[in-house]
């Protein structure tokens, strides 16, 4: 068994209602005739969800809590779970005696705009990206929230963010990278939301999000652009790629993702442990992104060890079984036998 430090651990979202991000969509070659046929059946994409009366209907909703209550960790759904026993708790997200539908993404009767929800509802959470640029010529700064963002590895620390395709003008993060090849990630917290939320508005070019959003700039040492004091943990770091893509939707620029490699990093001295190897989740209250203008918070977790077979199979049955069929040779076909 793994200790309790390298436990993974699952998130439990609570959403509430904000504003979308825009996000990448599916890339493939259409012809000009085929084209012009999605044109005409298929409405512009969108990934801003236009809102009315929003102050109404939040008014009857619980208000946000913020008591600082300690994250609970809980235990797994299932802890007397064993190998081969697939899903036995209830009720699930879905089990195999579930109906699926199929769908092609690149059916002419479906478009960018349904690919899109179901992706951003589907993939959840997700974790935001919160990126700090600087125009080439170093007069303008820029701020945006991206949750097509991951860290992909820690030797050397590498990270993606991609950017969807578009109508009108590159986002001014992707043309900033391109031309300087820097940027800040910062994390999102839940008391900075807002501000990370109104970042994410139109604002022309040349308009600094810095100012729009109140937050604060940080001294950064390899980069040029700031980093978000207010966030527990920023990263400088230097793109090493970029694969641009074309969009399959009439009218829409292509998308593109960026690898970026960390250079820096900044944590808050009170949020880590003392060789700040680990960030607290107390500390970090980290918000996520989810479907429609839905983000997620925090307020339960729980650890499962990741298993060694030299410590398992002598304690299963079943991994014995398996572990002796595939000894004999009989791979696949000896489960059968199982």
């Amino acid at each position: 068994m793994l200790s309790r430090a390298c436990a993974s651990r699952f998130i439990l979202a609570r959403s509430l209602h904000v504003r979308p991000f825009w996000l990448s969509a599916p890339a493939v070659r259409m012809n000009s005739s085929a084209a012009a046929a999605a044109a005409a059946a298929k409405p512009a994409f969108s990934a801003v969800q236009q809102v009315t009366n929003f102050q109404e209907t939040i008014a009857n909703r619980p208000e946000f809590d913020h008591s600082g209550e300690p994250i609970e960790v809980t235990k797994s759904p299932d802890p007397s779970w064993s190998f081969g026993e697939g899903v036995r708790t209830g009720p699930p997200p879905s089990t195999q005696d579930k109906i699926h539908q199929e769908i092609d993404p690149y059916s002419p009767d479906r478009s960018v705009s349904q690919n899109y929800r179901l992706l951003i509802s589907g993939i959840a959470p997700r974790p935001i990206g919160f990126l700090s640029t600087l125009s080439a010529d170093g007069k303008t700064k820029n701020l945006a929230p991206f949750s097509y963002f991951q860290v992909v590895d820690h030797d050397p620390p590498m990270f993606i963010v991609s950017f969807s395709a578009r109508s009108g003008l590159m986002k001014d993060t992707y043309r900033n990278l391109k031309e300087t090849g820097e940027c800040v990630i910062n994390t999102v917290s839940e008391n900075m939301i807002e501000a990370v939320n109104a970042s994410s508005i139109d604002a022309p070019y040349g308009l600094s999000e810095w100012d729009l959003t109140g937050l604060t700039e940080g001294e950064t040492t390899t980069v040029k652009p700031s980093r978000v004091k207010e966030s527990v943990l920023s990263i400088e770091c230097k793109v090493i790629d970029i694969k641009e893509f074309e969009g399959h939707s009439p009218g829409m620029s292509g998308s593109a993702i960026c690898l970026i490699k960390a250079t820096r990093f900044w944590v808050q001295q009170d949020a880590a442990n003392e060789d700040f190897s680990h960030i607290h989740l107390d500390k970090l209250r980290p918000i996520a992104q989810l479907g429609g203008m839905s983000y997620g918070r925090i307020s339960s977790t729980f650890e499962l060890p990741r298993g060694r077979w030299v410590d398992e199979q002598p304690k299963s049955e079943l991994l014995t079984r398996l572990e002796e069929a595939h000894a004999d040779g009989q791979g696949d076909a000896g489960k059968d036998k199982l």
